[in-house]
């Protein structure tokens, strides 16, 4: 009989004592910066949609850098057009690309260089993308594996000025993502790499997730200029339509499914929306 009444008593104590909240796990405190790595200008904007729409009608877009500062390291996300164009006349180069400030420069307003990098990732091996990636040669690199074929491949190494901007990588600590995984860079969940063929064979996105922004999606090239993602328009210099198409459609239900912020990375307007450089995004 004692037994039972300690035990009724014990519950009763227990159903009122006020209840104790769970804590969700905090958020890291993440921040993404955005640098300017060049800009590309065009009379003629053809190349950007395979039907025509751009023909004839010029185009100016922005070449960013991202970086990503996690408490357990930095991400360098795309590196723009090769940095030495700043060394020429007027920061240009035939075809429409200025430079005007170094990656390398920005780097250091935060104290940093590239060898204090942990992490070097691309959305693709185009050179406006790869121009710097050599400079990060001592970085972890985290690739698609069609991507890293597809840079390494004879017709690559055959631009020899092209090539050597990210040729160092070739021997590279190198983490490849397979099939159609998800890569997450800091094993939190806090920023993953989608896969997102069709522009290049290994294509991809980054999704970060920030504490007081929410989360963003980098999209490499999946659309060059504004008005192409809601029209759907895919360049005529893809390796893949169908399948570029089909990225389209997975970035589209990622932004949604994480009620995410979508930066198209040549848009000038999607840049400077951004805080400038040094603010991040936090």
């Amino acid at each position: 009989m004692l037994g039972k009444r300690c035990r009724r008593i014990g519950l009763a104590l227990l159903l009122a004592m006020p209840a104790v909240p769970v804590v969700a796990a905090a958020k890291p405190d993440i921040r993404l910066y955005a640098m300017d790595c060049g800009r590309l200008t065009m009379p003629n904007a053809d190349g950007y949609a395979d039907d025509g729409s751009y023909k004839g009608k010029p185009a100016s877009m922005v070449v960013p850098c991202y970086l990503i500062r996690h408490p357990k390291g930095d991400l360098v996300w795309d590196t723009g057009v090769p940095q030495w164009i700043a060394d020429n006349p007027g920061g240009t180069l035939p075809g429409g690309i200025t430079v005007s400030r170094k990656l390398t420069d920005q780097l250091k307003q935060l104290n940093l260089t590239p060898a204090d990098i942990e992490y070097l990732s691309i959305s693709h091996s185009h050179v406006d993308h790869i121009g710097n990636a050599g400079l990060f040669a001592a970085s972890t690199w985290i690739v698609d594996a069609d991507e890293r074929a597809y840079a390494f491949r004879p017709g690559a190494r055959a631009d020899v000025k092209g090539f050597a901007a990210y040729s160092a990588l070739e021997t590279s600590k190198t983490v490849l993502i397979e099939g159609d995984a998800t890569h997450d860079v800091f094993g939190d969940g806090s920023v993953t790499i989608h896969q997102t063929p069709g522009h290049t064979p290994g294509h991809t996105v980054l999704l970060v997730r920030l504490r007081k922004a929410g989360p963003v999606i980098l999209t490499g090239d999946m659309w060059h200029i504004a008005e192409s993602r809601a029209a759907r328009r895919v360049p005529r210099f893809n390796f893949d339509k169908a399948m570029s198409l089909r990225s389209m459609d997975k970035v589209e239900a990622l932004a949604a499914a994480n009620k995410a912020r979508v930066v198209l990375e040549h848009v000038p307007a999607d840049f400077d929306a951004l805080p400038k450089f040094p603010s991040a995004l936090r």
